[in-house]
């Protein structure tokens, strides 16, 4: 009889040892389904794919909305440099949204198209321009510059959209330029 309580104790033991693991993998596992679910967010909403950033930005908070801004104002910004959008100017930033995963009928694509339509307040370029400072200060130097090349080259893209004659001549204006510059600063 001792022998069977013993047993049964020991067999309690057991599942409530395998129990408390098994609850342990179970909370890991949905920890890492949710960090992989926000790293998919602020992909799509930014159109930046580093892993390592993207880790990064979960690991200190950073969210889909906050992120999308942080990635589509460099586009829009470059577009109005010159004081309007042209319809090439436009497409280009539509589709180097799309390309990076800002989806049509999103928040962030329906952000877009207002902000294409009317020139934001230049008190957005400087909140971006506070916002990216205080990141790139909790960024390792690599993260800092993946997010940087990252956001720039879409920048220039949009810049390169029009300019030049058949071809021919300077792409980027002055103007366009300038905010290449001033959003470059901002990463320190």
């Amino acid at each position: 009889m001792a022998d069977e309580f013993l047993a049964d104790r020991k067999k309690s033991l057991e599942e409530t040892f395998f129990a408390k693991q098994t609850e342990e993998l179970k909370r890991k596992l949905r920890e890492q389904e949710l960090a992989q679910s926000k790293k998919s967010d602020l992909a799509a909403a930014s159109g930046i794919h580093d892993e390592k950033v993207l880790d990064s930005l979960v690991a200190r908070g950073i969210d889909a909305a906050s992120l999308a801004a942080l990635g589509l104002v460099p586009l829009v910004e470059v577009a109005w440099a010159d004081g309007e959008i042209d319809a090439t100017e436009r497409a280009a930033v539509l589709h180097a949204a799309e390309e990076n995963g800002v989806e049509k009928g999103s928040s962030s694509h329906d952000m877009l198209e207002v902000w294409l339509s009317q020139r934001p307040h230049p008190d957005l370029l400087e909140t971006w321009k506070a916002y990216v400072a205080a990141l790139c200060r909790q960024l390792s130097a690599e993260e800092k510059q993946a997010l940087r090349s990252d956001l720039l080259t879409r920048a220039r893209t949009v810049a390169e959209a029009t300019g030049g004659f058949l071809g021919l001549g300077r792409k980027v204006s002055a103007a366009e330029e300038a905010m290449l510059g001033a959003l470059e600063k901002a990463f320190g």
